[in-house]
């Protein structure tokens, strides 16, 4: 049976993460979520609320890092 996937920034993805704040946890290098936006199916998820959305095989996620520089 093949593994359930998601697609994380447009790639296929295993989906390994239950919920989005553990997704963000394995993808972001900040810690605490700061400078971290991230929407799932199109809709933007608030920080608030990451570790109450439960992530379902077929789910697009968009997780966007704020990037300080020139």
């Amino acid at each position: 049976m093949p593994e359930p996937t998601i697609r994380l920034n447009g790639a296929e993805t295993p989906l390994r993460a239950a919920t989005l704040a553990a997704l963000i946890a394995e993808h972001a290098p900040s810690a605490d979520g700061r400078g971290v936006a991230a929407a799932v199916n199109g809709a933007v998820v608030r920080r608030a609320e990451w570790a109450n959305v439960t992530l379902a095989p077929g789910d697009a996620v968009e997780i966007v890092l704020a990037r300080q520089g020139g």
